[in-house]
């Protein structure tokens, strides 16, 4: 195997002898990427963060890891016929380093959820800054751009968790 995608949470449990083949690389997401398994594994293979939600078919941002980064992983820039923005409540872009709610949009997003009106109505809403009729997905990850052009997550504007890269939510517990 050359191409492997595994989450963090695995990628850190291998052990340290643990050889991959020469010339791998490895896309981690799902969960936040440590900046220790970045430093860790970055000399050794490339490393791809990947950024997605289910909503958004696969992958939404990618970012190839740096192995003098200090701190978490960011998340990336947006990839191809994506478009991210960090929004604040009424949905304007706020400035770089400010902490947003992240929205997704683009060719890949999802028209919403089986069955689901009004779950669909409060997280897929129109874009402002697309095309007549487009429509944006609020992810309820709280974000900011980095100097570099880069998302870095921040947490969660809501108590939703994940478990493994499983999505939590609290209230259907």
């Amino acid at each position: 195997a050359t191409h492997m995608i595994l989450p963090p949470s695995l990628v850190s449990a291998l052990p340290p002898e643990c050889e991959l083949p020469e010339g791998s690389v490895l896309v981690v997401g799902t969960e936040a990427v440590p900046g220790e398994l970045i430093a860790r594994w970055a000399g050794r293979v490339r490393i791809v963060v990947a950024y997605g939600l289910t909503e958004a078919t696969v992958n939404s941002t990618l970012w190839s890891a740096d192995p003098s980064r200090p701190g978490p992983a960011p998340i990336g820039r947006p990839d191809p016929n994506t478009r991210t923005y960090v929004l604040d409540s009424a949905l304007r872009p706020v400035p770089v380093g400010t902490e947003g709610e992240l929205y997704v949009a683009g060719r890949g997003l999802a028209r919403g959820y089986l069955g689901r009106a009004a779950l669909t109505s409060e997280r897929f809403v129109a874009d402002p800054y697309g095309d007549p009729g487009t429509r944006m997905y609020r992810t309820g990850d709280r974000v900011r751009w980095g100097a570099d052009g880069n998302l870095e997550f921040l947490g969660r504007a809501d108590g939703q968790f994940k478990i493994r890269g499983h999505r939590i939510e609290p209230g259907e517990i």
